[in-house]
């Protein structure tokens, strides 16, 4: 770990976990250099890499002289503690909770239902092949964004962000469900509240640099036809 970076980072160009430490460490103005842990090459399974984080999935932060941090957001929750300004979380109980509840969904309901470890699970004991998992892929994330936007579009917290008028927990949770769908390039129609919150993290320099083609090790940017 150089002077100039308080943490350690272990994470992987396109994984949507990573992706929202990135986003908070940036709006927070806190440095990490970040170790890549290839998940297509199976580098989370090494012996090596399961020391440091048992279950075998990223992210992982790692502070000089202390455990390593695992969950995006438990990551999350200790750097708002350890770095209140600028916040993340509204500063009153019932927004505080609403935040949460959304980033719950994006990050602990949709999520977790589209990650490697699932897909590999799918082709290789469900019967699953890559038309499957892409349909799979679509109804799950489908779900997650059409529950979020009836949240947004309907609910007074609403501002020029989830919450408000800056960006909290759920404005994160939201753009790394985002931003892995477009790697995909899976799209879901008729959601106006997401698509302009959306193009408001496209604007924010702390978004556009966790972006997981500006990633050491992503691929080139593919073509859309």
């Amino acid at each position: 770990m150089s002077e100039c970076n308080q943490f350690e980072l272990f994470g992987f160009w396109r994984s949507s976990a990573t992706y929202r430490v990135r986003v908070a460490l940036n709006l927070k103005n806190m440095n990490a250099e970040e170790m890549t842990i290839d998940l297509d090459a199976g580098q989370q399974r090494t012996p090596e890499f399961l020391k440091v984080n048992p279950l075998g999935a990223l992210p992982t932060l790692i502070e000089a002289g202390q455990q390593p941090l695992t969950q995006s957001i438990a990551i999350l929750e200790y750097l708002e503690e350890l770095q209140p300004d600028p916040p993340l979380l509204p500063s009153d109980l019932q927004g505080r909770a609403r935040v949460r509840s959304i980033a719950s969904m994006l990050t602990a309901d949709t999520h977790p239902l589209v990650v490697p470890r699932v897909k590999s699970y799918l082709m290789e004991r469900g019967g699953f092949d890559l038309a499957a998992w892409r349909d799979w892929q679509i109804q799950w994330f489908g779900t997650g964004i059409r529950a979020v936007e009836k949240r947004l579009a309907t609910e007074a917290g609403t501002g020029i962000w989830c919450h408000g008028d800056v960006p909290t927990f759920a404005d994160i949770a939201l753009a790394s469900i985002i931003a892995v769908m477009r790697v995909f390039q899976i799209s879901i129609p008729n959601t106006p509240t997401v698509d302009r919150i959306i193009a408001q993290c496209d604007l924010h320099e702390a978004f556009l640099k966790a972006a997981p083609y500006r990633q050491i090790g992503a691929p080139p940017v593919p073509m859309r036809g």
